[in-house]
């Protein structure tokens, strides 16, 4: 993650990590180390690997099987982000081609089957039958999540849905990362549910900024157009908000159903950003930071812990990045 120094204790681990999925290309068509290099030099954040390393180095996990796990987990993420960049039409991630801006869309779904099948092998690896569950059942939600979103396109969504979209798509993904970092950890039933709800409150967290920085994030910096979201139909947290305190104004649901006018997307995109939508927003992504401290707070704390220390920091951070 760029310019989060107090996460650079753990980056050799995350190269280590980073070495570890680059590794499962070995044997294989070249193609396929060529998308996992291209992917990989793209950049990205590594949290939920980050996630992992700190977790199990604060409850004491053995660091070979926490760089499996860390691995296993941001290939999983790496496999969905492949897929959605073919379902979404998506030629840009982070300011850099998409495979599926040079390769067929054929080419393209085989990719990411094969990080689908290869993050699972890593976490067999770690032959835990427990963790093996949660990694296929969290695969689960998050590809039911994914196909929720696609079939609600164009379409209003309440609190609920979207709560559980983000969950699905995001947050569930952090759990799996935070809880299978405890279970390695060989932590008490309570220590793992702490640390369970420390994921989940944290990808929450991530997520709305994510669809925050959608609307208010630089396009170069981001790596996509301002407000792609919306532009595709897939409704977020500020345009809810929007809505609640617009109840009579019908731009959206004219742009959901095709019948804006030119140039009305762009202005509800600059409604949206000078309302209060916004600022409600991150409000509600302070409060899943909140719980995420809450629930951190409950786990084995000492304050000169660089682990505990950086897994504060990390959720401070997320309601504070740009990108």
């Amino acid at each position: 993650m760029k310019d989060v120094r107090f996460l650079d204790f753990i980056q050799e681990g995350i190269q280590q990590v980073e070495q570890r999925i680059l590794s499962q290309s070995d044997g294989h068509y070249p193609e396929i180390k060529f998308a996992l290099e291209h992917i990989l030099s793209s950049g990205g954040k590594r949290v939920r690997p980050a996630i992992v390393l700190l977790v199990g180095g604060l409850l004491g996990g053995g660091h070979a099987d926490l760089v499996t796990l860390g691995a296993s987990v941001e290939l999983l993420h790496t496999a969905t982000l492949v897929h959605d960049d073919l379902i979404d039409g998506a030629l840009l991630r982070r300011g850099n081609s998409t495979l599926n801006a040079s390769w067929t869309p054929a080419a393209t779904v085989l990719t990411g089957d094969y990080f689908f099948s290869r993050s699972a092998s890593l976490g067999a690896e770690l032959d835990d039958p427990v963790i093996v569950r949660h990694f296929a059942d969290t695969l689960a939600t998050i590809v039911s999540g994914e196909i929720a979103q696609l079939f609600s396109r164009n379409t209003i969504l309440d609190r609920e849905t979207y709560n559980k979209r983000i969950f699905e798509k995001t947050a569930s993904l952090f759990q799996l990362a935070a809880k299978g970092a405890a279970l390695l950890s060989q932590g008490d039933e309570e220590v793992v549910a702490y640390a369970s709800d420390y994921g989940y409150q944290l990808g929450m967290a991530f997520q709305i900024v994510d669809d925050i920085l959608d609307f208010t994030g630089e396009q170069a910096k981001v790596g996509k157009p301002v407000a792609s979201d919306l532009r595709q139909g897939i409704i977020t947290l500020p345009v809810i908000y929007y809505q609640e305190l617009h109840p009579g104004d019908d731009s959206v649901e004219r742009v959901l159903e095709g019948e804006a006018e030119e140039g009305q997307l762009d202005a509800l995109i600059g409604d949206i950003q000078a309302s209060k939508a916004v600022e409600l927003s991150y409000q509600e992504a302070e409060g899943y930071v909140k719980r995420a401290l809450e629930a951190l707070a409950n786990l084995p704390q000492n304050t000169d812990d660089q682990s505990w220390m950086a897994l504060k920091e990390l959720a401070e951070f997320v309601v504070f990045r740009k990108n």
